[in-house]
């Protein structure tokens, strides 16, 4: 597929040609065609596994093409490596930061190409240098800052930094808002749209319809591997987005409980929270979980969510302070324990603490309830069942496997993530602790993920949901604790609140209406 240029950008910044990358038997791209005018900037989407990564790390210079073309401001070239695509003008801003958390901002953006004064690397010159790209382009920041000290949506900025320090013209961002505020994601468009007024071509990867939306003068969508639409985005819906990436309708909205919640099942008190190296990370925390409630947190990362999660599930020691599912106080417990209490947790991380990838699908399946019957009496396994089990969980989740034999390394990321909230949804627990539930999956497994939690919900159990993205707490939960530098500084009512109020919370600042922010969260405690 093949994008028209404007006639107001004439030139081209960017134009790929039959672009094709197999891996084994698996063709991950399929001959893709791209045109990108000089300073636009262009949308990629697409659901996991639909060739968005490996597209970007072709024309990185990460991937070698098996076929196709790359032509850069006309000229047409063969990448070896991302040194290459560097040094054509490319430059890309990964989902994880690349950044040395030691040195300043200006050593991070000047490394590999320090000016140089008598044979000694000139600060002076360096953080000059930094301090005149980030005032030309609205990137906030302070050259002498360590990195290490600075939130995440500063980081993003120093990344960016490094590829302009380059002298980047085509720059690439991949899903550059999964962390951070509302704030700072508006920050960060308005910084896109002055370096494309600048003359910069951007390409935008992202999942979050919303932005796609807000930011891009064109979106281009890929499904398996090939380009299936390509539309200007004031003429493109959200709708009709999502339909292409999937194959189907979407539909996005989550019905509210028909039912008051019930009984509390999860109670924390006054609970104190260190990190490993005896800071506190959580300082008294106090809220309730009631059955049939979904109760979120929100909060930039890093500031308590993680400690709090793994003292609710064993993971990590009590400071002080108290844990309670029902009537039971489970500080003692370890994490075994409170699983037979009542717990289901769907973590953060599903490779390394949700699944074993070297295990059989069928086992992680079982993973945590190997001695409940009829999996498991003791410490016996019935092979028999486990199979069964896996196989009716695999249907009903709709989890693409070659078999219950197949191992969880061979499977996809949505997949992997979908396997576990199966799991924890299974086996008729109380509770459950979803931790970025939908992190890193696509718009289809997202809304499934979704829908399983509100089902969950409307069978009477009760929902502990952290969440990045404000749409899906403001979607699943009726109330929404925000965190900030360990505390829980404020409690919402979901129906009256918003991701610009969440998001001034989260930076920190107070509520521009405290009385009717104490009114609502008496009312949520009813």
């Amino acid at each position: 597929m093949t994008l028209v240029a404007d006639a107001s950008k004439p030139e081209l910044e960017l134009r790929l040609r039959g672009i094709t990358k197999r891996f084994g038997s698996t063709l991950a791209v399929d001959g893709i065609n791209l045109d990108i005018p000089r300073g636009e900037i262009h949308v990629l989407m697409g659901e996991n596994g639909a060739g968005k990564s490996t597209l970007m790390s072709v024309l990185y210079g990460v991937y070698r093409p098996d076929a196709g073309s790359i032509t850069v401001h006309g000229q047409e070239r063969r990448f070896r490596s991302p040194l290459d695509a560097i040094a054509a003008g490319l430059g890309m801003v990964f989902q994880s930061f690349e950044l040395f958390p030691s040195l300043s901002v200006a050593d991070n953006v000047i490394f590999g190409r320090e000016p140089t004064r008598r044979g000694t690397i000139d600060r002076r010159a360096a953080e000059d240098r930094v301090a005149a790209l980030a005032e030309q382009y609205g990137l906030s920041v302070d050259p002498r800052a360590r990195v290490e000290d600075l939130p995440v949506g500063v980081l993003q900025r120093v990344e960016i930094l490094k590829a302009l320090y380059r002298d980047a013209s085509l720059l690439i961002l991949d899903e550059p808002t999964a962390v951070l505020t509302p704030q700072e994601c508006d920050g960060l468009l308005e910084v896109l749209r002055s370096l494309s007024a600048d003359g910069r071509t951007i390409i935008f990867v992202t999942h979050k319809l919303g932005e796609a939306l807000a930011v891009g003068e064109r979106i281009t969508v890929l499904r398996a591997g090939r380009a299936v639409a390509s539309m200007r985005t004031s003429e493109a819906t959200a709708e009709e987005i999502g339909r292409q990436m999937t194959g189907r309708v979407i539909d996005l909205r989550i019905p509210r409980p028909t039912r008051d919640p019930g009984a509390t099942i999860l109670r924390c008190e006054d609970l104190t929270v260190r990190t490993d190296d005896g800071r506190i990370a959580v300082h008294r925390a106090s809220f309730t979980v009631r059955e049939g409630e979904v109760v979120g947190i929100a909060g930039v990362a890093g500031n308590g969510q993680t400690e709090l999660v793994e003292a609710i599930c064993g993971l990590r020691g009590i400071d002080s302070g108290t844990v309670a599912f029902g009537q039971q106080t489970v500080n003692a417990l370890n994490v075994a324990e409170r699983r037979k209490a009542g717990l289901a947790y769907i973590p953060e991380d599903r490779h390394a603490t949700g699944t074993a990838a070297r295990g059989s699908v069928a086992l992680n399946i079982a993973m945590g309830y190997q001695s409940v019957p009829p999996i498991g009496r003791g410490h016996l396994l019935d092979r028999a069942a486990v199979a069964s089990f896996a196989e009716r969980v695999i249907a009903a989740y709709d989890i693409k496997a070659p078999s219950p034999d197949a191992l969880v390394a061979t499977l996809s990321g949505g997949n992997v993530q979908k396997l576990v909230v199966a799991r924890e949804l299974e086996h008729g627990s109380a509770l459950l602790v979803a931790e970025q539930p939908t992190r890193g999956v696509d718009i289809g497994a997202s809304e499934f993920i979704h829908r399983r939690l509100a089902g969950f919900r409307d069978r009477g159990g009760a929902v502990l949901l952290v969440s990045y993205e404000l749409s899906e707490l403001l979607s699943l939960a009726s109330r929404i604790l925000v965190m900030f530098r360990g505390s829980i500084v404020a409690e919402l009512v979901t129906a009256a609140t918003d991701e610009a109020e969440l998001g001034l919370l989260m930076a920190g600042h107070r509520s521009q209406d405290e009385s009717s922010g104490g009114d609502r969260a008496e009312a949520a405690h009813g």
